[in-house]
């Protein structure tokens, strides 16, 4: 329980300051007092599930990250809801990759699954994406079908 209340109040004070929000602003915005927000940052105190909640949708992080991420743990800051970093991979000499075992458990994904390979080449913003090959097709429609079966 401790683990957890420290969690929280590591959690909230994080995703306060992240957010550019000063304690007056948050306990406006769920319908408490400063000083509630301030114990529940300092770890006096708890907020009740509903504010959990609330606190979860002001941040735009899940209800699950609030209550559980540790920052100290993961050596990442609680990641805004539905949004993942798995690690770094390193590219192989034939440029294959590995994903690590919590993206295929969290996307499930299992040996034979096809992926599309998105990229962008904009300086200051490029990068890859992957994407399942079956969702990819849902969102652009037959054109890319088309496009895969040559």
């Amino acid at each position: 329980m401790n683990n957890s209340k420290n969690n929280i109040a590591i959690n909230l004070r994080h995703l306060r300051n992240r957010n550019g929000l000063s304690q007056e602003e948050v306990a406006e915005k769920i319908g408490v007092s400063r000083q509630s927000v301030a114990k529940w940052e300092n770890g006096d105190s708890l907020p009740d599930i509903l504010k959990c909640e609330s606190l979860a949708d002001l941040y735009g992080v899940s209800l699950n990250d609030l209550v559980r991420h540790n920052p100290e743990e993961e050596g990442l800051p609680i990641p805004p809801k539905d949004k993942h970093i798995f690690g770094v991979v390193t590219l192989g000499e034939r440029g294959q990759i590995v994903l690590p075992k919590k993206a295929r458990d969290t996307f499930n994904l299992k040996p034979g699954d096809s992926l599309v390979v998105l990229g962008d080449t904009a300086p200051g913003s490029g990068g890859i994406a992957l994407i399942d090959s079956q969702a990819f097709l849902l969102m652009s429609g037959q054109v890319i079908d088309n496009f895969l079966k040559e």
